[in-house]
């Protein structure tokens, strides 16, 4: 169980050690030269660390903005947070072995799929894989399932979703691409279908937000990097004021919190270039390093890589995605109570990059109408499901908690929803 435990920790959800161990392995199929394996080995992995050091900072960033957000609006709820359930399962269920069995049960179950399949995916976001194995096997728990069929169920239902998701997401991903080298390997894909949908029935694709046209006097805002300024720094100089200097200035320590939180917003904007220039790295090496894999393991394997990779396709759209999911977070965190529902509260981090990525399928099936408002309804959506989902974990034990990807939630609410009454008849 040690190695086990091992090499899931410091191999497996490593996605850096992961995608290069991936690459390797393509590079070495292809039976490409030493130096040809290693540069492409390590630049896969250099690309990866380039895109991490660029989501630390924007994390960094999000999470003094979160802080003076919730402060500057007064805002008291539940925050949605996989990592807590993660503890709590490990540590007060004793759920830390079959966790570790149902992550590498999934894995397997979807290279099976792959392989034998017209669904070619792999799924290589591999923390994405852990949090949808604890939401598995904590459920499964609670459905009456222990041992060998606790870990076959969950890697049953995560492997299906390791490859059903990519595979609903690769038409529009295709579409925002041009091509069909990657897919998208990210458990928030029910709420991007879900903002691709609104996006569909309210908008126009032509009318894309990369395409729009501005006054000569504004053609800056053109550079991607710019604009992003441009929004970023008043909305946190705002919120900034809003929070007061009372609580923002020991923050900022010596600099005055206004200055600090303008310099919090550049930081930002530094952190997305960061990303970008990882994620062009990293595809630069692993798509060709994938092909060997294509052809050996799994014919016409197609690779399901994290949300960033598709931020360079259309930039804009991501911020878009950003501001719009979080409006729509905020209008369901007041709205939900009034139906007997818990507060919860905008996670800044999961709306940064899950919001970025349902404005990019929303601009890609809408255009700029179809990102605005299927984004604010994407952030309805993604505060609804983790919102039904504390009721239930309030009955299981988890008091306040709750999750924030809408596809292990999704999970979750299979069990709760099916396997548990079915489990109740047996």
């Amino acid at each position: 169980m040690s190695v086990i435990n091992f090499i899931i920790n410091n191999i497996l959800t490593q996605a850096g050690i992961t995608l290069a161990l991936i690459a390797l392995l393509g590079l070495v199929l292809q039976r490409k030269s030493i130096g040809q394996t290693i540069a492409g080995t390590f630049k896969t992995l250099l690309g990866f660390q380039v895109l991490s050091a660029g989501s630390a900072i924007i994390v960094a960033s999000l999470i003094y903005f979160g802080k003076i957000f919730t402060q500057g609006f007064h805002m008291q709820g539940i925050i949605p947070s996989i990592e807590a359930i993660n503890g709590q399962a490990m540590n007060e269920l004793g759920l830390g072995s079959p966790i570790a069995f149902t992550f590498l049960a999934i894995f397997v179950v979807n290279i099976i799929i792959a392989r034998f399949t017209k669904w070619k995916y792999v799924f290589l976001t591999g923390q994405a894989i852990l949090w949808m194995a604890t939401m598995c096997t904590a459920f499964g728990y609670f459905a009456g399932l222990r041992g060998f069929m606790l870990v076959a169920v969950g890697g049953v239902i995560g492997g299906i979703f390791a490859v059903a998701m990519p595979a609903m997401a690769q038409p529009i991903v295709r579409k925002i691409t041009g091509n069909n080298d990657i897919a998208l390997g990210h458990f928030c894909t029910i709420g991007y279908l879900f903002e691709a949908g609104v996006a569909k029935l309210v908008g126009n694709p032509k009318q894309s937000v990369e395409k729009i046209e501005l006054p000569k006097a504004f053609e800056f805002l053109q550079d991607t990097y710019l604009s992003v300024m441009v929004i970023m720094v008043p909305l946190y100089l705002i919120t900034a004021f809003f929070a007061g200097e009372e609580f923002c200035q020991p923050i900022a320590g010596n600099t005055n919190y206004l200055v600090h939180s303008f310099l919090q917003a550049i930081q930002f904007v530094v952190g997305v270039y960061v990303l970008l220039a990882g994620v062009r790295l990293i595809l630069g090496e692993i798509v060709p390093a994938f092909r060997g894999i294509a052809m050996k393991i799994v014919p016409d394997a197609i690779p399901a890589l994290d949300c960033p990779v598709l931020f360079p396709f259309s930039p804009n759209a991501v911020i878009v995605g950003f501001v719009t999911t979080t409006i729509g977070t905020v209008i369901a965190m007041f709205v939900l109570p009034s139906f007997g529902l818990a507060m919860i509260l905008p996670g800044m981090l999961t709306n940064f990059f899950a919001g970025g990525t349902a404005g990019i399928f929303g601009n890609a099936v809408g255009g700029k109408r179809g990102a605005i408002i299927g984004g604010i309804a994407h952030g309805f959506f993604i505060t609804l499901l983790p919102a039904l989902l504390v009721t239930i974990f309030n009955t299981l034990g988890f008091v306040n908690a709750t999750a924030t990807d809408v596809d292990t939630i999704s999970a979750a609410l299979l069990y709760a929803w099916i396997i548990m009454p079915l489990m109740t008849l047996l």
